[in-house]
């Protein structure tokens, strides 16, 4: 049996004498032997400019006579060079293009550095729900073999690194020039924002485990993202029990608002999920997205009930020309920074359009969940209930005939 698409086996000898140095010459081809004016001589660029690169790499400032650089590193810092020189950007421009890799870079590491630990620990680490000291960390030999296995893979993953990279490029130039275009809104960028927030977070959280936990926002954050990007919407982040989507039009933003609902309130591990929607004007920087639009998105979610859906008057009066969906005035409300605001319960009408779950590969429940408690104390008993009445009585996702079982 080959060993793509499989876990390699990691034998006790592939992990002795595993060191940091070891990894990094596998990873960035040779060992770090360079100093900062090595590096900053061989780019031909300044010592200055050369500790603003490292600095906007996310990485803290080294002194001079410290080898801590590779050939890797010089050819970064050489290519950035370039970008001055030869693209004609100004250095803050590159610096901060440089920042954005990063940023997105370090997230992505972790992630997936957690992602592999996860995947070759072994079963039997899940720790009881009273368990006071379960740890969200692999232990000495998980990690190793993490570290072993990612360096292994590290020229397989890149290309996709680079392809998925082209793509959203391509996706992002795509939405800018729409944005531009004049015939599009005089406000600027408008868009349909989204916000979904489990309900009674808080409580369940005290009732798990750090690993319990990290599933269950995994699996969260999973679905949702299925659902947004399926209905061609955005994930812009997500923050724990929260979730910040965007789309640029009403339908399918709503669509996506409906299926996020009903899916979280048929999945059996999930608690039920609420949503808040505001369309308008954005500001859009650094990837994220700001603005009264965004604000009132925010407070809409929390006042909306557990299992529903809010949305403001603007997109209320959207959704009003199309069919599929109903809107329904709600009692006037005073948001916290907002002001008041006549929010609109949003649900699908008799006969509306399907939504794409059934075409969604949805997973089974996630192992390591399975005994998350669904009441108060220890485990048994009633039903908890949220601050707004919803319960969290869940019905049993079926994945086979994408249907609900009591």
């Amino acid at each position: 049996m080959t060993d793509a698409g499989r876990h390699r086996i990691v034998r006790p000898e592939d992990l002795a004498g595993l060191s940091p140095d070891d990894l990094e010459a596998r990873l960035l081809g040779r060992p770090a032997t360079m100093g900062r004016r090595d590096v900053s001589r061989g780019a031909e660029v300044s010592l200055l400019s050369a500790r603003k690169f490292w600095h906007a790499l996310g990485f803290p400032i080294v002194e001079d006579e410290d080898a801590m650089f590779t050939e890797a590193d010089l050819m970064a810092l050489k290519a950035v060079a370039r970008l001055v020189r030869d693209q004609e950007l100004d250095e803050a421009t590159a610096l901060a293009m440089t920042r954005a890799f990063a940023r997105t870079a370090d997230r992505l590491a972790v992630w997936q550095t957690q992602l592999m630990a996860e995947a070759l620990a072994a079963p039997d680490t899940e720790a009881a729900l009273d368990e006071a000291d379960a740890r969200a960390v692999p232990d000495l030999a998980a990690a190793r073999a993490s570290a072993l296995k990612l360096a292994d893979m590290a020229d397989e993953l890149e290309p996709l690194l680079v392809y998925a990279w082209r793509r959203h490029l391509t996706a992002a130039i795509s939405r800018m020039l729409a944005d531009a275009d004049p015939q599009s809104s005089s406000e600027g960028v408008v868009r349909v924002v989204g916000f979904a927030d489990l309900v009674n977070f808080t409580s369940l959280v005290r009732r798990m485990t750090e690993r319990q936990l990290a599933v269950m926002v995994q699996r969260f954050e999973a679905l949702a993202t299925d659902v947004v990007t399926a209905h061609g919407g955005r994930v812009i982040k997500t923050v724990g029990d929260e979730v910040l989507f965007v789309h640029i039009e009403p339908s399918p933003a709503a669509a996506i608002a409906l299926d996020l609902v009903d899916l979280m309130g048929e999945d059996e591990l999930l608690p039920d999920v609420r949503v808040g929607m505001a369309f308008g004007p954005v500001l859009s920087r650094l990837g994220d997205v700001f603005g009264t639009t965004v604000n009132r998105a925010s407070r809409l979610t929390s006042v909306a009930p557990g299992g529903g859906v809010l949305v403001d008057d603007a997109l209320a009066t959207a959704l009003a020309s199309l069919s599929g969906f109903q809107t329904t005035p709600q009692r006037r409300r005073t948001l916290r920074g907002i002001g008041q605001v006549t929010p609109s319960a949003l649900r699908r009408s008799a006969g509306g359009r399907s939504s794409v779950l059934a075409d969604l590969d949805l997973v089974g429940a996630p192992v390591g969940l399975a005994s998350l408690p669904t009441g108060p104390g220890d485990g048994q008993g009633a039903e908890p209930v949220d601050e707004d009445g919803a319960g969290l009585a869940a019905t049993t996702w079926n994945p086979t005939t994408r249907g609900t079982t009591s």
